[in-house]
């Protein structure tokens, strides 16, 4: 993360990509129900979506952040 602030191209920029991530998010947990749902679940590919969908949580908490401007103490 850089100390300058960000430019508007930045924060559109960031804003188009934590959209990306949130409908990735989003589809993963879809596609993670329908597969516990319709026997049987195969269990390697829904515990390799949900390594996915947290990683893309973390992400989307990291640009969160990055767009909430720094409040002084």
């Amino acid at each position: 993360m850089s100390l300058h602030p960000l430019n508007e191209t930045e924060i559109s920029e960031l804003r188009n990509q934590l959209h990306e991530l949130q409908v990735e998010h989003r589809d993963l947990d879809l596609v993670i129900t329908h597969l516990i749902e319709s026997p049987p679940p195969d269990e390697l590919l829904v515990r390799r979506l949900k390594k996915r969908k947290l990683l893309l949580k973390d992400r989307i908490l990291q640009l969160e952040q990055m767009l909430v401007p720094d409040i002084p103490a």
